[in-house]
């Protein structure tokens, strides 16, 4: 399978800028395997697909306000940088990327906020753009994280193409977000409101949480024409003992299985035995899924409709079908879906 492959013309006024105006009016086009059908509904006919005793899983991530910018000693020169995740806690070192790259060296200090409420050394160059920066801070480990992340702002993708908006820090979040660490948000999720889930426990469907704290790896482009040698950044997940039991149980019972999303899919299918059962998980993934692969665990996905050339399409291709997956794109540009984070939904049954 080839990366030129996953290219597709999308028109950039169906980029969504913002969310729906309530989490379940967003559209859902269900493409059916079997049949090569597609319908258009609204998100909240979700609960027509599955019955009672199925499982959705969901990723119970928490995205955390990770962009941040500071200025540079002695120039002042504006850098953003981005936090990717905490390194030591004791010693306030954090994994990060910064932009431009060229203006920082080890050694430089940068500064943060109006009256410089933070500063962070920079004592390692990790990759072209990555960094390990410590934070010069003499206070409480709390007061730290509250003075970091009141300093930064919830990172919302690039492609979406506006400043962030104080209505962002709730929307791009699950409601059900729980487990901080994620720079991304598992938008699939973004979907369900309280209210729908409500609905779908009173139809009797069970739910089991997994956690993949979703790193900038979800946005890194590929840059190889052949997609066995595109490696995917490591993610860090967790599948409990709990999680395994109640989709396990539904797989014996014959219940259909839905993963909420990619990092649900890719989750689920890291840690899967011989028999097609779920193994309880404490580590991380890189897992890369594309066409052609045989899926085990889930029989059902909700996904967004992805950007081109993106990883995200790619496994969901290899969900639905490469050639039906393409059509349904096709059908979702004729029909004005809204591709992207903020954008509409799709349930492949």
């Amino acid at each position: 399978m080839k990366l030129s492959k996953f290219k597709y013309d999308l028109p950039i006024d169906l980029v969504a800028k913002y969310p729906a105006e309530n989490r379940d009016e967003s559209r859902l086009m269900v493409v059916n395997r079997a049949t090569g059908t597609i319908e258009h509904k609204q998100f909240k006919n979700v609960l027509d697909y599955v019955d009672d005793q199925d499982v959705m899983v969901f990723n119970d991530t928490k995205v955390f306000p990770a962009r941040l910018y500071g200025n540079k000693e002695k120039t002042g020169a504006e850098i953003e940088v981005f936090l990717l995740r905490e390194l030591n806690r004791e010693q306030r070192l954090w994994d990060v990327l910064v932009d431009p790259a060229r203006k920082i060296r080890i050694g430089n200090k940068l500064y943060f906020g109006e009256n410089d409420e933070l500063v962070a050394e920079v004592i390692d160059n990790t990759t072209s753009r990555g960094r390990t920066l410590r934070f010069l801070f003499d206070g409480e480990y709390e007061d730290f994280k509250k003075t970091l992340y009141g300093l930064g702002e919830t990172p919302l993708p690039k492609f979406i193409q506006r400043p962030v908006e104080p209505e962002d820090a709730e929307r791009y979040q699950t409601v059900y977000a729980s487990n901080e660490g994620a720079v991304a948000a598992p938008t699939a999720g973004m979907h369900f409101s309280k209210q729908l889930l409500k609905r779908l426990e009173i139809k009797g469907v069970d739910f089991a949480y997994i956690t993949l704290h979703v790193g900038l790896g979800n946005f890194r482009s590929v840059e190889v024409e052949d997609l066995t040698k595109h490696r995917m950044d490591s993610e860090q997940i967790f599948i409990s003992e709990e999680a395994t039991k109640i989709v396990n149980k539904a797989k014996e019972n014959r219940s259909k299985v839905c993963a909420i999303g990619t990092t649900v899919l890719r989750t689920l299918e890291t840690s899967v035995s011989t028999t097609g059962m779920l193994k309880p998980f404490d580590g991380w993934t890189n897992k890369f899924i594309f066409p052609p692969y045989e899926f085990k665990v889930p029989d059902m996905l909700v996904t967004n409709f992805h950007l081109p050339l993106s990883t995200l399409m790619m496994m969901v291709s290899a969900f639905a079908g490469y050639d039906l997956l393409m059509e349904a794109y096709k059908v979702g540009i004729e029909e004005g879906y809204r591709f992207g984070t903020y954008g509409d939904a799709m349930l492949i049954i």
